[in-house]
Protein backbone atom coordinates (compact mmCIF):
# COMPACT_ATOMS: atom_id res chain seq x y z
CA UNK A 1 0.00 0.00 0.00
CA UNK A 2 1.05 3.56 -0.66
CA UNK A 3 2.13 5.39 2.47
CA UNK A 4 -0.15 8.29 3.34
CA UNK A 5 1.23 11.76 4.00
CA UNK A 6 4.46 11.36 2.12
CA UNK A 7 7.09 14.00 2.88
CA UNK A 8 9.02 15.17 -0.18
CA UNK A 9 12.03 17.47 0.16
CA UNK A 10 12.98 19.34 -3.02
CA UNK A 11 16.43 20.94 -3.17
CA UNK A 12 16.34 24.09 -5.30
CA UNK A 13 19.49 25.82 -6.53
CA UNK A 14 20.26 28.78 -8.74
CA UNK A 15 22.47 28.88 -11.80
CA UNK A 16 24.00 31.59 -13.93
CA UNK A 17 22.14 32.24 -17.15
CA UNK A 18 24.33 30.85 -19.97
CA UNK A 19 23.13 33.73 -22.14
CA UNK A 20 24.85 36.77 -20.58
CA UNK A 21 23.00 40.07 -20.94
CA UNK A 22 25.44 41.53 -23.48
CA UNK A 23 24.65 44.63 -25.46
CA UNK A 24 26.21 46.68 -28.25
CA UNK A 25 25.89 50.41 -27.70
CA UNK A 26 27.59 53.51 -29.03
CA UNK A 27 30.44 53.05 -26.58
CA UNK A 28 31.07 49.47 -27.71
CA UNK A 29 30.17 45.98 -26.56
CA UNK A 30 29.67 45.54 -22.82
CA UNK A 31 27.76 43.68 -20.13
CA UNK A 32 24.70 45.44 -18.75
CA UNK A 33 24.99 46.99 -15.29
CA UNK A 34 22.86 44.30 -13.72
CA UNK A 35 25.61 41.76 -14.37
CA UNK A 36 25.16 38.03 -14.90
CA UNK A 37 21.56 37.00 -14.35
CA UNK A 38 20.81 34.14 -11.95
CA UNK A 39 17.94 31.79 -12.78
CA UNK A 40 16.44 28.68 -11.14
CA UNK A 41 18.27 25.52 -12.13
CA UNK A 42 16.00 23.93 -14.81
CA UNK A 43 16.39 20.34 -13.61
CA UNK A 44 15.49 21.42 -10.07
CA UNK A 45 12.24 22.90 -11.37
CA UNK A 46 11.51 19.59 -13.11
CA UNK A 47 12.06 17.85 -9.76
CA UNK A 48 9.68 20.31 -8.10
CA UNK A 49 7.02 19.67 -10.74
CA UNK A 50 7.22 15.90 -10.18
CA UNK A 51 6.90 16.45 -6.44
CA UNK A 52 3.81 18.63 -6.93
CA UNK A 53 2.23 15.97 -9.15
CA UNK A 54 2.65 13.45 -6.31
CA UNK A 55 1.24 16.05 -3.94
CA UNK A 56 -1.90 16.38 -6.04
CA UNK A 57 -2.39 12.64 -6.52
CA UNK A 58 -1.29 11.24 -3.13
CA UNK A 59 -1.57 14.19 -0.78
CA UNK A 60 2.19 14.37 -0.30
CA UNK A 61 3.70 17.30 1.60
CA UNK A 62 6.28 19.21 -0.43
CA UNK A 63 9.03 21.20 1.27
CA UNK A 64 11.28 23.45 -0.82
CA UNK A 65 14.87 23.78 0.43
CA UNK A 66 17.67 26.14 -0.59
CA UNK A 67 21.12 26.72 0.84
CA UNK A 68 22.49 30.22 0.40
CA UNK A 69 21.95 33.95 0.94
CA UNK A 70 18.74 35.92 1.18
CA UNK A 71 18.25 36.31 -2.59
CA UNK A 72 17.21 32.64 -2.68
CA UNK A 73 13.97 33.63 -0.91
CA UNK A 74 12.63 34.60 -4.35
CA UNK A 75 13.29 31.07 -5.58
CA UNK A 76 11.56 29.58 -2.53
CA UNK A 77 8.57 31.87 -2.99
CA UNK A 78 8.34 30.68 -6.59
CA UNK A 79 8.07 27.14 -5.21
CA UNK A 80 5.34 28.27 -2.80
CA UNK A 81 3.40 29.90 -5.63
CA UNK A 82 3.62 26.67 -7.63
CA UNK A 83 2.13 24.64 -4.76
CA UNK A 84 4.81 23.77 -2.19
CA UNK A 85 3.55 23.82 1.41
CA UNK A 86 6.77 24.80 3.19
CA UNK A 87 9.95 26.68 2.36
CA UNK A 88 13.26 26.45 4.20
CA UNK A 89 16.55 28.27 3.64
CA UNK A 90 19.85 27.37 5.28
CA UNK A 91 22.48 30.06 5.61
CA UNK A 92 25.45 30.96 7.75
CA UNK A 93 28.60 32.95 6.89
CA UNK A 94 30.65 29.90 7.91
CA UNK A 95 29.32 28.04 4.83
CA UNK A 96 31.28 30.27 2.43
CA UNK A 97 34.12 28.63 0.52
CA UNK A 98 32.90 25.06 0.92
CA UNK A 99 33.26 22.23 -1.59
CA UNK A 100 31.20 19.18 -2.54
CA UNK A 101 32.28 17.31 0.62
CA UNK A 102 31.14 20.07 2.98
CA UNK A 103 27.91 20.57 1.00
CA UNK A 104 27.21 16.84 1.28
CA UNK A 105 27.89 16.92 5.03
CA UNK A 106 25.44 19.80 5.43
CA UNK A 107 22.73 18.18 3.30
CA UNK A 108 23.11 14.86 5.13
CA UNK A 109 22.49 16.65 8.43
CA UNK A 110 19.37 18.32 7.00
CA UNK A 111 18.05 14.96 5.81
CA UNK A 112 18.72 13.42 9.22
CA UNK A 113 16.66 16.18 10.88
CA UNK A 114 13.75 16.42 8.43
CA UNK A 115 13.66 12.67 7.58
CA UNK A 116 11.79 13.01 4.26
CA UNK A 117 10.50 9.98 2.41
CA UNK A 118 11.77 11.33 -0.90
CA UNK A 119 14.53 13.76 -1.83
CA UNK A 120 14.08 15.34 -5.25
CA UNK A 121 16.57 17.58 -7.05
CA UNK A 122 18.25 17.97 -10.41
CA UNK A 123 21.17 15.79 -11.35
CA UNK A 124 23.05 18.61 -13.08
CA UNK A 125 23.55 22.32 -12.67
CA UNK A 126 23.06 24.41 -15.79
CA UNK A 127 26.28 26.36 -15.40
CA UNK A 128 28.56 23.87 -13.63
CA UNK A 129 27.50 20.41 -14.75
CA UNK A 130 27.32 17.50 -12.33
CA UNK A 131 26.91 18.30 -8.63
CA UNK A 132 28.04 15.35 -6.44
CA UNK A 133 26.88 16.88 -3.14
CA UNK A 134 23.37 15.38 -3.10
CA UNK A 135 24.46 11.83 -4.12
CA UNK A 136 27.25 11.96 -1.52
CA UNK A 137 24.75 12.97 1.16
CA UNK A 138 22.42 10.10 0.22
CA UNK A 139 25.29 7.62 0.20
CA UNK A 140 26.44 8.85 3.62
CA UNK A 141 23.02 8.03 5.08
CA UNK A 142 22.73 4.71 3.23
CA UNK A 143 19.81 6.07 1.20
CA UNK A 144 19.26 4.52 -2.25
CA UNK A 145 19.19 7.00 -5.10
CA UNK A 146 18.38 7.01 -8.79
CA UNK A 147 19.96 9.32 -11.35
CA UNK A 148 18.81 10.63 -14.77
CA UNK A 149 15.14 10.35 -13.74
CA UNK A 150 12.29 11.78 -15.83
CA UNK A 151 9.25 10.68 -13.79
CA UNK A 152 8.40 9.03 -10.46
CA UNK A 153 5.46 7.01 -9.18
CA UNK A 154 4.96 5.76 -5.62
CA UNK A 155 3.37 2.36 -5.13
CA UNK A 156 3.74 -0.71 -2.90
CA UNK A 157 5.79 1.14 -0.30
CA UNK A 158 8.47 2.22 -2.75
CA UNK A 159 9.26 4.51 -5.65
CA UNK A 160 9.16 3.44 -9.27
CA UNK A 161 11.39 5.71 -11.32
CA UNK A 162 11.57 6.06 -15.09
CA UNK A 163 15.10 7.08 -16.00
CA UNK A 164 17.06 7.80 -19.15
CA UNK A 165 19.19 5.03 -20.58
CA UNK A 166 21.75 4.87 -23.35
CA UNK A 167 20.77 5.81 -26.90
CA UNK A 168 17.41 7.27 -25.88
CA UNK A 169 16.18 4.16 -24.04
CA UNK A 170 14.02 4.26 -20.88
CA UNK A 171 14.53 2.15 -17.76
CA UNK A 172 12.18 1.46 -14.87
CA UNK A 173 13.91 1.24 -11.51
CA UNK A 174 12.33 0.44 -8.13
CA UNK A 175 13.73 1.80 -4.87
CA UNK A 176 12.55 1.42 -1.28
CA UNK A 177 11.58 4.48 0.72
CA UNK A 178 13.26 6.67 1.83
CA UNK A 179 15.22 7.34 -1.33
CA UNK A 180 16.63 10.18 -3.42
CA UNK A 181 15.78 10.87 -7.05
CA UNK A 182 17.91 13.12 -9.26
CA UNK A 183 16.18 14.40 -12.37
CA UNK A 184 17.50 15.08 -15.84
CA UNK A 185 14.58 16.82 -17.47
CA UNK A 186 11.01 15.62 -17.07
CA UNK A 187 8.10 14.26 -19.06
CA UNK A 188 6.17 17.35 -17.91
CA UNK A 189 6.87 21.03 -18.27
CA UNK A 190 7.11 22.88 -14.93
CA UNK A 191 3.86 24.68 -14.25
CA UNK A 192 3.56 28.45 -14.43
CA UNK A 193 1.91 29.91 -11.30
CA UNK A 194 -0.93 32.37 -11.62
CA UNK A 195 -0.67 36.02 -10.66
CA UNK A 196 -2.79 35.55 -7.53
CA UNK A 197 -0.59 32.69 -6.32
CA UNK A 198 2.53 34.76 -6.93
CA UNK A 199 1.13 37.68 -4.95
CA UNK A 200 0.11 35.39 -2.08
CA UNK A 201 3.62 33.90 -1.96
CA UNK A 202 5.06 37.34 -1.21
CA UNK A 203 3.27 37.23 2.14
CA UNK A 204 4.44 33.72 3.01
CA UNK A 205 7.12 33.20 5.64
CA UNK A 206 10.40 31.59 4.61
CA UNK A 207 12.03 29.65 7.45
CA UNK A 208 15.71 30.41 7.93
CA UNK A 209 18.00 28.00 9.79
CA UNK A 210 21.59 28.59 10.82
CA UNK A 211 24.31 26.24 12.00
CA UNK A 212 23.08 26.31 15.64
CA UNK A 213 19.74 24.88 14.42
CA UNK A 214 21.60 22.08 12.64
CA UNK A 215 24.03 21.30 15.45
CA UNK A 216 27.08 21.34 13.17
CA UNK A 217 30.43 22.89 14.19
CA UNK A 218 31.95 25.60 12.01
CA UNK A 219 35.17 23.64 11.54
CA UNK A 220 33.39 20.94 9.51
CA UNK A 221 31.85 23.32 6.97
CA UNK A 222 32.90 26.06 4.61
CA UNK A 223 36.53 26.66 3.69
CA UNK A 224 37.86 25.12 6.92
CA UNK A 225 36.14 21.79 6.27
CA UNK A 226 36.80 21.64 2.53
CA UNK A 227 38.73 18.65 1.22
CA UNK A 228 39.17 19.86 -2.37
CA UNK A 229 41.75 22.59 -2.92
CA UNK A 230 41.39 25.23 -5.62
CA UNK A 231 43.54 24.65 -8.69
CA UNK A 232 44.76 26.80 -11.53
CA UNK A 233 42.33 28.07 -14.12
CA UNK A 234 42.73 27.33 -17.82
CA UNK A 235 40.78 27.66 -21.01
CA UNK A 236 38.24 24.84 -21.48
CA UNK A 237 38.90 22.32 -24.19
CA UNK A 238 36.27 21.79 -26.90
CA UNK A 239 33.34 19.65 -25.85
CA UNK A 240 33.97 15.94 -26.51
CA UNK A 241 31.42 14.16 -28.67
CA UNK A 242 30.35 10.54 -28.27
CA UNK A 243 31.46 8.44 -31.24
CA UNK A 244 30.64 4.89 -32.29
CA UNK A 245 33.13 2.20 -33.20
CA UNK A 246 34.94 3.14 -36.42
CA UNK A 247 33.75 1.58 -39.64
CA UNK A 248 35.74 -1.68 -40.11
CA UNK A 249 35.88 -1.02 -43.83
CA UNK A 250 38.15 2.00 -43.26
CA UNK A 251 41.92 1.64 -43.52
CA UNK A 252 43.70 0.75 -40.30
CA UNK A 253 45.37 4.14 -39.95
CA UNK A 254 42.03 6.00 -40.23
CA UNK A 255 40.39 3.68 -37.66
CA UNK A 256 43.24 4.36 -35.20
CA UNK A 257 42.89 8.13 -35.71
CA UNK A 258 39.13 7.91 -35.09
CA UNK A 259 39.68 6.02 -31.83
CA UNK A 260 42.47 8.29 -30.56
CA UNK A 261 40.51 11.46 -31.32
CA UNK A 262 37.74 10.45 -28.91
CA UNK A 263 35.30 12.46 -30.97
CA UNK A 264 36.82 15.80 -29.92
CA UNK A 265 36.17 18.34 -32.62
CA UNK A 266 35.59 22.10 -32.62
CA UNK A 267 32.06 23.42 -32.92
CA UNK A 268 31.63 24.67 -36.44
CA UNK A 269 30.57 28.29 -36.53
CA UNK A 270 31.51 28.97 -32.91
CA UNK A 271 35.27 28.52 -32.87
CA UNK A 272 37.25 30.26 -35.60
CA UNK A 273 40.91 29.54 -36.21
CA UNK A 274 43.35 31.96 -37.82
CA UNK A 275 46.25 34.30 -37.27
CA UNK A 276 46.18 37.36 -35.02
CA UNK A 277 46.09 39.63 -38.08
CA UNK A 278 43.05 37.82 -39.47
CA UNK A 279 41.30 38.09 -36.09
CA UNK A 280 42.03 41.84 -35.94
CA UNK A 281 40.70 42.35 -39.48
CA UNK A 282 37.57 40.40 -38.64
CA UNK A 283 36.89 42.40 -35.49
CA UNK A 284 37.48 45.66 -37.33
CA UNK A 285 34.99 44.65 -40.02
CA UNK A 286 32.35 43.74 -37.40
CA UNK A 287 32.80 47.05 -35.56
CA UNK A 288 32.54 48.99 -38.82
CA UNK A 289 29.33 47.18 -39.78
CA UNK A 290 27.89 47.95 -36.32
CA UNK A 291 28.79 51.65 -36.70
CA UNK A 292 31.01 51.63 -33.63
CA UNK A 293 34.01 53.25 -35.36
CA UNK A 294 33.26 56.84 -36.43
CA UNK A 295 34.48 57.78 -39.92
CA UNK A 296 35.14 54.20 -40.97
CA UNK A 297 34.44 53.40 -44.66
CA UNK A 298 31.19 51.60 -45.28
Amino acid sequence: MVKNNLDILVLLREACDPRPPAMIAEGGAAIRDRGIRRIPNPDDLCALEEALVLSNSLGARVTALSVGPRRLDDLLRLALSMGAERSLRIFDPALEGGDAATDARLLARILAILRPDLLFTGGRLLDRGDDPAAPLAAATLGMPYVTAAVSVAVRDGGAEVVRKGDRGARQRVAAALPCAVFFEGSLREPRVPGLEAVMDSLLENVEVWGLPDLGLPDCELGATGALLLSGDYSFPRPDPLRVVTPDPSLPTFERILALLSGGISPREGRIHFGTAAEAADGLYRIFCEAGLIPGAPE
